[in-house]
């Protein structure tokens, strides 16, 4: 039995999210499908981790087990041929068969995209999230310096959270910008339910001038939800990169 990691790049635009689902189209089951189809039997794709619908990756991992004496090189092609132009297969390689996407992960990385100029992009409307009003990116470049470290990050998880822990550890938190674009990064131990997406509404409010840099360590320490900024839309959001040992 073979274990096969893959990286994968996706546009969430059109997908109910990574999560196979009963009638919905989603990114694991069509993924699963493509490898069924080529191999013959069902696989199980296990991912890093599941995002929402409507979230983007560059650098999603999962893995799957198969008796299939395919080719590495071959596979990545085979499964790509079977694949919506809006999925694709970067990277197959052959790991170890303990291996596993999410319980091995050491860390990911996502960046946030704010359109903030003053009409949205009908082009990278699917792609980025239009806030029009100017935001002060110099306080927001200072307020996310509160959330690097390990913290319980209670007040940035939305309901709905499985995870029984809400502590983790954020090792770099960096806001930057360019022609009028501006994007939020994060990379961390793990995030938990619409993490990334509350850090960056509450950084917009930052930005807005409705919260202090300063207020931030407080909003953390309280750990109540009310006292954080809105969840931002999922287009904006992009799972950058995972990493593994």
């Amino acid at each position: 039995m073979r274990n096969i990691k893959l990286t994968i790049e996706y546009d969430g635009k059109d997908f109910n999210g990574w999560q196979k689902q009963p009638n919905k189209l989603n990114i694991q089951g069509t993924i699963e499908k493509a490898i069924e189809e080529i191999t013959g039997k069902e696989v199980e794709l296990l991912a890093s981790g599941r995002t929402d619908a409507g979230v983007h990756a560059f650098g999603q991992v999962a893995n799957f087990k198969t008796e299939s004496n395919i080719p590495i090189d071959k596979l990545v092609i085979a499964i790509n041929s079977k694949l919506k132009k809006s999925i694709v297969i970067k990277k197959a390689e052959e790991v170890d068969e303990k291996f596993h996407s999410r319980l091995s992960c050491k860390q990911k990385t996502y960046r946030y995209v704010i359109n903030n100029s003053e009409y949205p992009s009908a082009i990278y409307r699917n792609l980025e999230c239009h806030i029009p009003f100017k935001l002060n990116v110099d306080k927001m470049k200072e307020a996310i310096k509160y959330f690097e470290g390990e913290h319980d990050f209670k007040a940035f998880k939305a309901s709905g959270t499985s995870s029984k822990s809400s502590i983790r550890k954020i090792y770099k938190a960096d806001v930057y910008s360019k022609n009028d674009r501006i994007y939020i990064e994060l990379t961390g131990n793990g995030f938990l339910y619409n993490m990334v997406r509350i850090i960056a509404g509450t950084l917009v409010e930052v930005g807005e001038g409705k919260i202090e840099p300063k207020e931030i360590e407080n909003i953390i320490n309280q750990k109540k939800r009310e006292n954080a900024g809105k969840t931002l839309p999922p287009q904006g959001l992009f799972l950058l990169d995972v990493k593994y040992d």
